[in-house]
């Protein structure tokens, strides 16, 4: 098992294709790696936890809380990429995310996948007919 590379601020994702579905489309899968995933731990911070709650108070959307997950969540995808790569793949089928709360101050925000090596599928695209 590897462990997943230290995310390096301002250094460009790297090149592993990333989908929710089960394949990647106009690909064939060559080899299953693994698991991969990329998890992240974010405190919400004093400052913003008092903004936010005299928002709440008003009702509607918290949008500190909003660009932080946002945030959090492309760093979590970052980091499964890059897991990915380590692990040799060249893309992550299946794509989810789950998040808990940690000491109501922390959001852990969890991406994972199946890190795969994909080539491209040389045969033509099927239609698909309806009988």
């Amino acid at each position: 098992m590897t462990a997943t590379p230290p995310l390096q601020s301002g250094v460009p994702p790297p090149s592993v294709i990333a989908v929710t579905t089960p394949y990647v489309p106009g690909c064939r899968i060559v080899r299953v790696l693994g698991v991969t995933w990329g998890l992240i731990v974010r405190s919400r911070g004093l400052g913003r936890n008092i903004t936010a709650g005299l928002r709440a108070l008003g009702g509607g959307e918290i949008t500190e809380y909003t660009q932080l997950l946002d945030q959090t969540r492309h760093q979590a995808l970052e980091r499964l990429q890059q897991h990915a790569q380590a692990l040799g793949a060249n893309a992550v089928i299946g794509v989810g995310f789950a998040s808990s709360e940690l000491s109501e101050v922390m959001s852990e925000i969890l991406a994972y996948g199946t890190a795969v090596l994909v080539e491209a599928d040389p045969t033509a695209p099927q239609p698909v007919a309806l009988r």
